[in-house]
């Protein structure tokens, strides 16, 4: 290994984040949990609304600013479409910035990211339309949003993995939990602006430039979250503990050798969670406005709602899965979305309250199931596997399981009805109790 993780490069932003830790003796401050859960919750928070940015306009936005000489549904489709290249460029970043995780260091490999996702972010509201330079609009979109893939396969930071390993024996299922509230958190700050944006705003001119300054937000959301991060991977005491813990990143030619099963396995463990991830947040915002006479702002609004209660059902995850085991709750809530998946098309494709039913129901089920999914299997890697294997896990869950769910849904609705919501939702069930039958009788056999 070209460098220690405990000796980073210095950059200038990693030498204010150390001053930033400093107390008047010029001693850095003990790293305490707390702080890393803070940490933890602040860098999520700023992908997820850097993701639902992107998500939200690519349903209310990018159709008519890029696509104005198809369809609606044609439109929604290509819009979709560049929508996946972030999943499919994610895993290639992980490679990319693994490796200069292990020349550089974590701190220079994050500001990296983070300035290339923010850079990439902002580059997307300065995006001309398909009146000024035609089809290069698009190419220029999917370039950006290919960008971003890559930025966020280099965010990963190891605080998570850290958290998880260094909480008490019966609260590891809590702060599996802390992570994933960055997800509603990062959602209802992205709705919120495109609500008050599409309220406060003539059509015209959100369409024109209204629907740019979320992106700038998000910008400078990434900022904040650098420095907050940075705070804390910059210290001695931080890199001491990655240390001990052997939270080093690895090859992925070794990854696969050494516990190659585990990373098939663990990527297929959450599909049930990731497949109704896009089915309760992109997916029923652009179904609606194609097929019912509600506008984007109301249906934000429903999600806001659902957003927030999914706060509440992630943070009851924890509880639960400390109480009764994180996979067994997974499986419970995978048997609980396949029961969502025969119930939920009737309700989407209802009058009156049906389609804010299926979004407030939808988004309780995802917090119980997501708040676990990230923990429950991670923990079959060995310590000096743990950093690479739950980042190139977690992408190929997110390829998988999300990253086309938009696109082939809309695609499968618009040809069979809304059935084919249920059907996906489904094939993503039975995809997660497999791979935790799986995994658990390989657990067993191990012994």
């Amino acid at each position: 290994m070209a460098h220690s993780a405990g000796q980073p490069h210095s950059t200038e932003l990693e030498r204010h984040a150390r001053e930033a830790n400093r107390g008047h003796g010029g001693k850095e401050h003990p790293v305490a949990p707390g702080e890393i859960a803070i940490g933890v919750v602040i860098g999520r928070t700023s992908e997820f609304f850097d993701f639902f940015v992107y998500a939200i306009a690519s349903v209310l936005v990018f159709p008519r600013f890029l696509f104005p000489e198809s369809s609606p549904n044609t439109g929604m489709l290509l819009s979709f479409a560049l929508f996946a290249l972030a999943f499919v460029a994610r895993p290639i970043g992980s490679v990319i910035f693994m490796w200069v995780d292990r020349r550089h260091g974590r701190a220079v490999k994050l500001t990296i990211a983070l300035f290339l996702l923010g850079s990439a972010t902002a580059g997307i509201a300065f995006l001309p339309g398909h009146g000024w330079v035609g089809g290069w609009a698009a190419a220029l979109l999917g370039l950006f949003r290919f960008a971003q893939g890559i930025a966020l396969g280099g965010t990963w930071d190891g605080l998570a993995s850290l958290l998880a390993l260094n909480a008490p024996e019966k609260k590891r299922g809590w702060y599996a939990m802390l992570p994933q509230l960055g997800a509603p958190l990062g959602f209802l700050l992205a709705a919120s602006i495109f609500a008050f944006l599409l309220s406060a705003l003539p059509d015209g001119d959100f369409q024109d430039w209204g629907w740019r300054y979320p992106f700038f937000v998000a910008f400078a959301v990434n900022v904040v979250a650098l420095f907050a991060r940075l705070r804390i991977v910059a210290t001695d005491e931080f890199s001491n503990l990655l240390e001990k813990d052997e939270l080093q990143p690895v090859r992925v030619k070794a990854l696969m050798q050494e516990n190659g099963r585990n990373v098939v396995i663990g990527a297929f463990v959450p599909l049930a969670t990731f497949a109704l991830f896009h089915l309760v947040t992109v997916f029923p915002l652009a179904w609606i406005i194609l097929q019912t006479e509600r506008d984007g702002r109301d249906v934000l609004e429903a999600q806001m709602i659902g957003a927030a209660v999914m706060v509440f059902t992630v943070l009851l995850s924890g509880w639960i899965g400390d109480l009764i085991g994180r996979r067994r709750l997974l499986g419970i809530s995978a048997v609980l979305i396949g029961a969502f998946a025969f119930a939920g098309p009737y309700f989407l494709s209802g009058r009156n309250s049906g389609p804010d039913t299926f979004i407030i129901l939808g988004f309780a089920l995802l917090g119980l199931s997501f708040g676990q999914s990230s923990g429950a299997v991670a923990s079959r890697f060995t310590r000096n596997l743990r950093y690479t294997g739950s980042a190139l896990t977690s992408d190929a869950a997110w390829l998988i399981g999300a990253g086309f769910a938009p696109l082939v849904v809309l695609a499968l609705s618009n040809a069979f009805g809304v059935a084919a919501v249920g059907a996906y939702l489904l094939s993503g069930v039975a995809c997660t109790l497999l791979a935790l039958t799986t995994n658990r009788q390989l657990e067993m056999r191990d012994r």
